[in-house]
This record gives structure tokens, sequence and C-alpha cells, in this order.
């Protein structure tokens, strides 16, 4: 006997976690080196990395939702 499972109408969300987080990371990378630009500060790379990673991670969610299509 087959069990009934209720599916869900509209597009697939895979993915949409990993783009979510990503714009995240891409988003408080920007600000907060435009805050140590703005401060006179030198720029550190942890922000850089942050949103070349925020960057790399919206790509992977990319791949991933269209992957199902």
């Amino acid at each position: 006997m087959k069990k009934n499972t209720p599916q869900i109408s509209g597009k697939n969300s895979r993915g949409a976690i990993i783009k979510l987080f990503g714009v995240v990371l891409v988003i408080l990378g920007a600000l907060d080196s435009m805050l140590m630009w703005r401060g006179g500060f030198d720029l550190s790379g942890l922000y850089v990395l942050m949103i070349v990673s925020g960057l790399f991670l919206y790509g992977v969610g990319s791949v991933r939702s269209k992957s199902m299509n």
C-alpha cells in the first residue's frame, strides 16, 4: 500500500538557506569593511574573506537550486 505524501506546490526551495547565509556574509563583510575604511583603519583580511566566502556560498546555493529543476 502506497502512502499519500503531501506535495508542496511551487518552486523547489533547495539551496535557499545556503544562498541566504551567503548574502548575510556578503552584507556583513561589506558593512564592516566600509566602517573600517571610514574610520581610517587598514582593511583586515577577515572582511575580504567574509565577502569571498559569502559569494562562494551564494554560488553553491544557486547550483543546488538549479540541479533539481
